[in-house]
């Protein structure tokens, strides 16, 4: 019997359900943005053409189509879709999907199990899938945001494809809003340029754009219009997709690192401002332009150091927002410098030597001898004191004698290194006329 006192809702509004979900598309061709993977001569369409459908993990960031596609795929390769979360299931659930699927099998049929987040499993849980995907009793499709080669097992990764989903383009993103428009019997209220700024707001989000857009709808009044303005006014700026522990963290800074090491100041300030705008902490970015500063730029300009550590100290000082002004001074400074890794190169041939020579002795001229028998064993003997040589230069060699004179350090003809080139190619002429006169005086002796 029903409820007499329960309100009574229009079956209109109980059908409209929100613009994304009308829109999501019903056929793989209808996918938005993932050419590559639901396009004609796209992987997926030719692995549905082959009649053989193997496990995958679907990459990418939100809102791309990952849940849409992999129940799509289920209809098209004609298999029962089941679909669990990674954040509300545990062991006991995969145990009654696992049976479930088997008891399936028997009457053939098979189970495409969508596992969304799949990352948040931990190991244990990720490897109960292993048994199941060898004998066939499930096709696992797992969606993650994160980088699968750090998240998930090697051996799952083995047994499954990774299929990388693409963030929308700006295309993309205008035709799904056309669509939109075409749903809705009306344009979206916005002009040129803040239906751009609609699209910049998404970030790559197709969900996003369509819940944006709807949102738009129904703050419009008959008639109006909304400029860049009037549209910020209505929608709450979406946050960045970044997490300072994830991906979009090492994406970015990666993507600030080598645009410093490239010399394109405008890109690195870019990306400079996008690691603020997400709320990452600055004394990290200053850390960060510190290790540049020693490993992109070195010894060509030796102040970078210097004026990375001092906008370091300068946000520490000052807090933000002031701070900020400090580190991005440093970064354009880094971005314009010269480059060289030749001390980082140095730096890891002569780790390396270290490591291969162990424990070889110095040679002894260049060994103290405080003690007698230190002095009877011949330390210190030969030594020469470079400042009362000519040139402050004796050449003699401090290298082990088992591992021979080595060449770590090689700097390039580029800023204050070319300075640097210039007094090491001097030294070495220097040591080899002295290394032929100490030959000539041996074989006069």
């Amino acid at each position: 019997m029903s409820d007499l006192f329960a309100p009574q809702v229009p079956d209109s509004l109980a059908a409209k359900r929100p613009l994304a979900d009308r829109l999501r598309p019903q056929t793989l061709s209808e996918v938005s943005g993932q050419p590559h993977l639901t396009g004609e001569d796209g992987m997926l369409r030719r692995m549905i053409a082959s009649g053989s459908l193997g496990s995958m993990i679907f990459w990418g960031p939100p809102g791309t189509g990952k849940t849409t596609v992999a129940r799509l795929l289920s209809g098209e390769a004609d298999l029962t879709f089941e679909q669990i979360s990674a954040i509300f299931s545990g062991v006991a659930d995969l145990k009654k999907m696992f049976e479930a699927a088997r008891m399936r099998r028997t009457s053939g049929r098979q189970t495409l199990l969508f596992v969304d987040e799949i990352h948040r499993f931990n190991r244990a849980q990720q490897d109960s899938f292993l048994p199941v995907m060898e004998d066939g009793t499930i096709i696992l499709v797992g969606a993650t945001t994160e980088n699968p080669s750090f998240e998930l097992n090697a051996a799952l990764l083995s047994r499954a494809r990774v299929l990388t989903f693409r963030a929308h383009d700006e295309e993309s993103l205008e035709s799904l809003l056309e669509r939109a428009e075409q749903s809705e019997e009306k344009p979206l209220p916005l002009d040129a340029n803040a239906r751009a700024s609609l699209i910049r707001m998404a970030d790559g989000d197709g969900r996003a754009i369509l819940t944006l857009a709807e949102e738009v709808w129904r703050a419009a009044r008959d008639g109006e219009v909304f400029d860049t303005e009037g549209l910020t006014q209505i929608v709450q700026r979406r946050a960045p997709v970044y997490d300072k522990a994830q991906d979009g963290h090492y994406n970015l800074i990666s993507a600030l690192h080598k645009s410093v090491r490239g010399s394109d100041p405008d890109a690195a300030l870019y990306y400079l401002c996008r690691m603020f705008d997400a709320g990452e902490d600055p004394l990290y970015l200053g850390r960060r332009l510190v290790r540049m500063a020693v490993e992109d730029i070195g010894l060509a300009d030796p102040q970078a150091l210097a004026i990375c550590n001092a906008a370091k100290d300068a946000y520490d000082y000052l807090g933000s927002p002031e701070g900020e002004l400090a580190l991005a001074q440093a970064c354009v400074y880094l971005a314009t410098a010269p480059k060289s890794n030749a001390v980082y190169l140095a730096y890891k041939a002569a780790t390396r030597a270290a490591k291969e020579y162990g424990s070889a002795l110095p040679p002894k001229h260049i060994l103290n001898a405080p003690t007698k028998l230190m002095k009877g064993e011949g330390y210190g003997d030969g030594y020469r004191y470079d400042h009362d040589e000519p040139d402050a230069f004796s050449g003699q060699d401090y290298f082990p004698e088992k591992m021979g004179r080595k060449v770590f350090y090689d700097p390039p003809e580029r800023g204050f290194e070319r300075d640097i080139k210039k007094r090491l190619e001097w030294w070495t002429k220097l040591r080899r006329e002295r290394g032929r006169a100490e030959e000539g005086d041996g074989d006069k002796r």
